[in-house]
C-alpha cells in the first residue's frame, strides 16, 4: 500500500498560507479540533504550524498575547519544512514521522503539496492491517523462515475453510524463526485448524478471541 491511496487530498485537507494570522490559525486549529495544520505558499509546503509551536514562540517574542496572535503570520513560525512524505512512498515508512508530528504533509515529485496523512490516519489503518475492527480468532504462531512456509498456511486455512480477516509477520532477527498472527472468524473448525497446522511444524503461542 502506497501514501498515495490513503492520503487526504489537498482539498480535504485544512491549511493556512504563509500570511494567515496566528490568530485565524489557532481558531481553525480549534474550530476542526486539530493539532497542527501545514501551512503553505500557493502550492509549496513550508512547514507545519501547530498549538506547541504558537506556544512557544509567543513566549520567546515577549510580545503582549493579541499583539502577537494579529500580527504574526503563520509562515514566520512554521517549522519542520524537512518532514513530510513522497506520495509514492510505502505507508508502512509514516509509522515513524507520526510518532514526533500530528501530520505528515505528502508531496509529488515536483514536491508540491497534494494532501496530508494525520496520526489518526495512520493509526485507523494499522488497526485494519492487524483486524482490530472485526472479531474473530486470533492465533499467534511461530514458523521457520523455510520457502513456501505462508504458501503452506494459506492451503492448510483454505483446506478448512478458514476465512483470514488479517495476516501479519514479524522476523525474529538471528533466530531463522518468523512470528505469525493470523485472525481467523470463529467457526467449529477452529480446533481441527490448530491441530493441524502443529502438525505442519507450525508453533501455537496463543489463541485469543476478540
Amino acid at each position: 500500500m502506497f501514501v498515495k491511496s490513503t492520503m487526504k487530498p489537498k482539498h480535504e485537507t485544512i491549511y493556512v498560507e504563509t500570511t494567515t494570522s496566528l490568530e485565524e490559525t489557532l481558531e481553525k486549529l480549534t474550530e476542526n479540533n486539530i493539532d497542527g495544520v501545514p501551512v503553505l505558499k500557493g502550492d509549496e509546503y513550508i512547514g507545519t504550524v501547530t498549538y506547541n509551536r504558537i506556544y512557544k514562540a509567543f513566549f520567546e517574542s515577549g510580545k503582549e498575547k493579541d499583539d502577537f496572535l494579529k500580527n504574526t503570520a503563520a509562515g514566520d513560525i512554521a517549522a519542520r519544512q524537512d518532514l513530510f512524505i513522497d506520495e509514492d512512498e510505502v505507508f508502512e515508512n509514516t509509522l515513524l514521522l507520526v510518532k514526533d508530528s500530528p501530520i505528515v504533509p505528502v508531496l509529488n515529485e515536483n514536491k508540491k503539496f497534494i494532501g496530508i496523512l494525520t496520526r489518526a490516519d495512520v493509526l485507523d489503518q494499522f488497526q485494519s492491517a492487524f483486524g482490530m475492527r472485526k472479531s474473530g480468532v486470533r492465533i499467534a504462531f511461530a514458523s521457520s523462515e523455510a520457502e513456501g512456509r505462508i504458501a503452506k498456511l494459506a492451503k492448510i486455512a483454505k483446506q478448512f475453510h478458514e476465512n483470514i480477516i488479517s495476516l501479519v509477520t514479524f522476523d525474529e532477527s538471528g533466530r531463522n524463526v518468523r512470528r505469525i498472527v493470523m485472525k481467523i472468524e470463529k467457526n467449529e473448525n477452529i480446533d481441527r485448524f490448530v491441530s493441524k497446522l502443529e502438525q505442519n511444524g507450525f508453533k501455537i503461542l496463543d489463541i485469543k478471541e476478540d
